[in-house]
């Protein structure tokens, strides 16, 4: 089992993406990339943590891939709209992917480079950061699953 890490705002929207992906094991929301040893929900809504809103994914390399998760992280958000995902503002809806190897590092570059090439996005400038991942944090429960336990329509729009 594989593990891949990314933050495309709201959390609840990235993790039921990516919960319907076969292969993936599970998909847990919570937060990474912050200063704080411990965070909570409350803390990083605020955006004084540097935490961003991120999914977890525990995935089955046998059955998908890591790019395949790529693909499906860049056709959830908006890559090129800097802290920000629709209603979403704040350095915590920040699009990033969180690294924890040198093959996640160059596959996300070349994803990143790629759709950049593409016209997809016309002229605006991709800044999605690609970092190392760091401490990951649970969400609270409430939040795990979210979108399937209160029966809503995804937060995110597929472009």
């Amino acid at each position: 089992m594989a593990v891949a890490t990314f933050g495309a705002g709201c959390f609840w929207g990235v993790e039921y993406f990516f919960r319907q992906i076969e292969g993936v094991i599970n998909a847990t929301s919570g937060y990474m990339g912050g200063s704080s040893n411990q965070t909570t929900y409350e803390e990083v809504k605020l955006g004084e943590t540097g935490h961003a809103e991120v999914v977890q994914v525990e995935y089955d390399e046998s059955i998908v891939s890591y790019d395949d998760l790529l693909a499906i992280f860049w056709a959830n958000h908006n890559p090129t709209t800097l802290n920000q995902q629709g209603d979403d503002f704040g350095h915590q809806y920040r699009s990033v992917i969180f690294f924890y190897d040198q093959f996640q590092k160059e596959s996300a570059a070349a994803s990143l480079h790629e759709l950049a090439k593409s016209a997809k996005w016309g002229n605006r400038q991709i800044v999605t950061e690609i970092v190392p991942a760091q401490e990951f944090f649970p969400a609270e429960e409430f939040h795990q699953n979210y979108i399937q336990k209160n029966d809503l329509p995804s937060c995110h729009i597929s472009f």
